[in-house]
Order: structure tokens, then sequence, then C-alpha cells
């Protein structure tokens, strides 16, 4: 593998918000970062129209964390958390924000061609999620090897018809998919998926919606999902808890964003697909007041962004973030 280093330049998607501005993000955010060239092949399409896409959710709160969840730092425990803050700067270390994960340098390209996307037929909206998820598959086993961490991918469940997961029932009203950390099962409907994307032709939506539900595997696997659920169990206020899940569905956004930022070159992602997944983020955020679980339009697009942008899961540390940033 060849390694390129250098910052990004202002033209290249990561360059665009690396003065600051809406990223005023702790410093940890902002280091240069490296990128190693495997090439990425994903091919998508232009134009993001549509309209009443669905909402992606983790549905394993209820659950025990992932077996393969990252045990504390022997000696330091867990850092207790206050409104989803570590408190004051003497907290100890935990796997919310000090993750080896956050150390691992800039996202992993590979190369991963995918078919031609018709959302009509569902043959091909399988072959095109199964080809996708080979994609993330590599990608994050890459990026686990550096932190010297074993990576095991998630189960797929690619579904035709309703069913049970440990997670509860499926499908239901306005959720095609999600994550089960119970058997850290990542379920998608195949048609379900194109009836509540409003049928849209774009393949980037698919490609988004896919990508942070496989970042709540991530989560898992890197023992953030597992400390968040335990720290959000811990909270009697329900107001710090749906903060606490902002801040869990925010590192999802960034995450699933590092890997379309990583695809940039071989996809390539032009300015009209950038702003089509932006819209989509948008589109997936808390429009009711009453259920605050996954984070204002602006501050969906804004994490989406920023991983695209900056490339690094070093900047995806939504546990330490302002509040604002957040909500």
């Amino acid at each position: 593998m060849a390694l390129r280093t250098g910052a990004a330049g202002p033209n290249t998607l990561r360059g665009r918000q690396a003065a600051g501005g809406d990223y005023a993000l702790p410093e940890y955010a902002r280091r240069t970062r490296q990128r190693f060239s495997l090439s990425v092949t994903l091919v998508l399409f232009t134009g993001l129209t549509a309209i009443g896409f669905a909402t992606f959710i983790s549905v394993s709160a209820l659950f025990g964390p992932s077996a393969h969840a990252a045990p504390a730092v022997p000696g330091t425990g867990a850092a207790p958390v206050s409104n989803g803050q570590p408190n004051g700067p003497g907290a100890r270390a935990d796997a919310l924000t000090d993750n080896p994960l956050y150390s691992s340098g800039g996202m992993t390209q590979v190369t991963c061609p995918a078919p031609a996307l018709d959302p009509d037929d569902p043959e091909s909206m399988e072959d095109f999620l199964h080809e996708i998820t080979d994609c993330l598959d590599t990608a994050w086993r890459e990026q686990f090897a550096r932190t010297g961490t074993e990576f095991d991918a998630p189960s797929r469940i690619y579904w035709y018809t309703s069913g049970q997961s440990p997670c509860g029932s499926y499908p239901t009203v306005g959720t095609a998919a999600f994550y089960c950390q119970a058997n850290e099962g990542l379920y998608l409907g195949i048609q379900d998926i194109v009836e509540n994307s409003a049928e849209t032709k774009n393949p980037e939506a698919y490609t988004f919606l896919l990508s942070h539900e496989y970042a709540h595997h991530v989560q898992g696997e890197a023992g953030i999902l597992g400390r968040f659920h335990g720290v959000r169990a811990d909270r009697d206020s329900g107001a710090v808890q749906d903060r606490l899940t902002r801040r869990n569905e925010l590192q999802a956004n960034c995450l699933g964003g590092l890997f379309l930022g990583a695809v940039e070159d071989s996809y390539p992602i032009g300015a009209q697909e950038y702003a089509g997944i932006l819209d989509d983020a948008g589109r997936r955020g808390d429009f009711d007041p009453g259920e605050r679980t996954h984070g204002t339009p602006a501050n969906g697009r804004m994490w989406t962004a920023h991983g695209m942008d900056r490339g690094d899961p070093a900047a995806c540390n939504t546990w330490e973030a302002r509040e604002d940033l957040v909500e």
C-alpha cells in the first residue's frame, strides 16, 4: 500500500471545511490526516430529489453490549459521564472519549466496484447492497487492523418478507433498516427501503442509509455501543438519555460519512452527489420536537459532512463535542 500524506486541498471534499466555521470541534478533530491509497470503486449516480425517506434506527438499546466490545482500559475503569459529557479535565478515559479507533488514522480505501442499480428490480437491489456491504467489511476490517483489534463483520439479514429479530419484529412503520446488537445483525428490507425512500433511483440514498446502520456495528466492535448503553441506563432523566442517544446517532452519521468520503476519488463523488448525501442526512433528522433522538437536520448534515470532509475517525468523537452540535 502506498502511503500519501498531506492536508486536503480546498477543492476536495475533505478540504472544504478545514478552516473551521461550523466545525468548531476539539483540536483532535483538526489534525492533518494520513490517507492510504488502496483505491475504491463504488458507483454512485447523480442527484437526490425524492422526499419522505425512511429513518434509520439502532434498536439495540435493550440488549447487552456486543460480545466483541472492547474491555475497559486496565486500571482506569470507565469515565463518569454527565449529560453526555466527561466530568472535567480529570475524567478517566473510556470507550466513548478515548477509543483506539480515534487514533487509527485516515479512513482506509479499498477497491470495490459496485454493479449498476435498478431499485425496481429486487435482485439488482440485493446485489447492490451486498456489494456495498462487502466494501464496508473490507474498509473497516483494514481500519481496525491498525489498532491491533480484530474486526468481525456483521451478519446480513436482507429481508423480503416480515420476520422476527432478537430486537423485535420487522418491518415497522417508518423503519426499513436497523442494526440489532443482540446478534450483530444488519437488517435491511430489499423492497421496504425503496418504498420508504420515495422510490428514488439514486444509489447514494441507499448507500448512506447502509453506511449509517453499518456504523452502529463499528461502534459495537469498538466498544462504543456497549459503553453508551451502560451510561444511558444509569441516567434517570429522559432528556439526558435522549441527548446521549443523539450523540450516538450523530456519531454513526459521521462514521458513515467517513466511508463515503474515502471513496471520493473512485466513485467519484462530485458536488451533486455530495449535496444529495447531505440532503438525505438532513431528511433523517429530528423533525418532531417530541422525539429528539437523531439530532436536528442541520446537525445530521453537519456530522455527515464532517466525516466525509475530515476522513479520520478522530473527527467523529461526538461524545466531547459542544452541546449545540449534538442538539
